[in-house]
């Protein structure tokens, strides 16, 4: 398959091998191919679902860059099919290909919410606010059918649990009921990631994933029903939408956000060539220009894993980034905001009854 020939709803456009795979395949022009009608146009692929039984649910985290501590991700792989994602290099672990596999072979955890009510029905289990979604979207578009997430989302609802999620769908907006329950009692935030304005831009960077204007529109939503919202402007990419960051702030704030972030473009692993693909699909003629100032921005390099600089980079640009962000958050009142907030409440918390199983020697009580 042509690496330069975008796939229509999909962001990457070729399965490009994962760094652990012993034998690979390159694709070659046979000339075939040699024009862009539709007879030549490479296929739609379909989402191929495969249901996976968790043996543990939650996931630690001690990066110092990180705001939380505790993750639970329903779904490996995402539909959404952000050509940027970081999370793309954990597919090369199940031997599927980071880039078009991340996105079209996703595995959804049947039983996450029968092994998270496991979990905090543990004697020995201590509350701390659990970050829902981060490795990929809980709310990807096959949350629509399997409704994992609102099944997670339920227990930690009954348990009086803190969460946190962040996602780039509208679909949060079905679980409102739930959210605005737990926002009263201080047992919820959620944030929006919001690349750009752009229709059009979207559609390329993230083809699966809400529209700006449907982000915006569910921001609103759950800010008018009492629920914490915040927006981050993520990932920033050099030449493609920096440009966009005090808008997206601005359209975020009128939409009722109130705490902001950004994350500077990071390129893992297999991510780099992905995206170094996508650029030389949709800008070409910028391609050469985005690569060179991300690489000013790691020290010469794609990327640069080093914890303090991953999530904003180093040099002029990145000071420059820092310092729009900054001013912008200060116009509009962001910080002001987030002064005000305070950390979600775990002293709510009350274990979930989890009935024991059967005894073959029967019970004595």
């Amino acid at each position: 398959m042509d690496n330069n020939r975008p796939i229509k709803g999909r962001g990457s456009h070729s399965r490009l091998p994962g760094r652990f795979e012993i034998t690979t395949s390159e694709a070659v022009d046979d000339g075939w191919c040699a024009d862009q009608s539709e007879e030549f146009a490479a296929p739609r692929l379909r989402t191929l679902v495969h249901e996976e039984t968790a043996r543990s649910i939650l996931s630690r985290n001690n990066s110092p860059d990180v705001g939380f501590d505790v993750s639970l991700n329903p779904y490996r792989g995402c539909e959404h099919g952000c050509s940027y994602c970081f999370a793309r290099p954990s597919h090369a672990y199940l031997n599927l290909s980071p880039g078009l596999d991340f996105e079209t072979q996703i595995f959804a955890k049947t039983n996450a919410a029968e092994r998270l009510r496991h979990t905090l029905s543990r004697p020995g289990y201590r509350p701390q606010p659990i970050a829902l979604g981060i490795n990929t979207d809980a709310y990807q578009p096959i949350e629509r059918s399997r409704q994992i997430t609102r099944q997670c989302l339920q227990v930690l609802h009954d348990c009086r649990h803190p969460v946190s999620l962040i996602t780039k769908n509208a679909l949060i907006e079905r679980d409102i009921d739930l959210l605005a329950d737990m926002a009263a009692d201080n047992l919820v935030s959620v944030a929006f990631s919001v690349t750009t304005l752009d229709a059009h831009l979207s559609a390329r960077l993230e083809p699966r994933a809400s529209a700006p204007h449907a982000r915006l529109r569910a921001i609103q939503r759950l800010s008018a029903a009492g629920i914490p919202v915040s927006v981050m402007v993520a990932p920033v990419i050099p030449w493609i939408n920096d440009a966009e960051l005090e808008a997206v702030l601005q359209a975020a704030w009128d939409a009722g956000a109130r705490r902001a972030g950004y994350v500077l473009l990071r390129l893992p692993h297999e991510v780099a060539p992905l995206f170094r693909d996508w650029l030389a699909a949709h800008y070409p003629q910028r391609a050469a220009h985005v690569m060179s100032t991300v690489q000013q921005l790691r020290g010469g390099k794609d990327y640069d894993s080093a914890f303090g600089q991953r999530m904003r980079g180093q040099g002029v640009y990145a000071q420059l980034l820092a310092r729009r962000f900054a001013l912008a958050c200060q116009r509009l009142g962001y910080g002001a905001s987030a002064a005000q907030w305070q950390a979600l409440d775990c002293s709510r918390f009350v274990a979930p009854a989890v009935p024991r199983p059967p005894s073959p020697q029967g019970e004595l009580f």
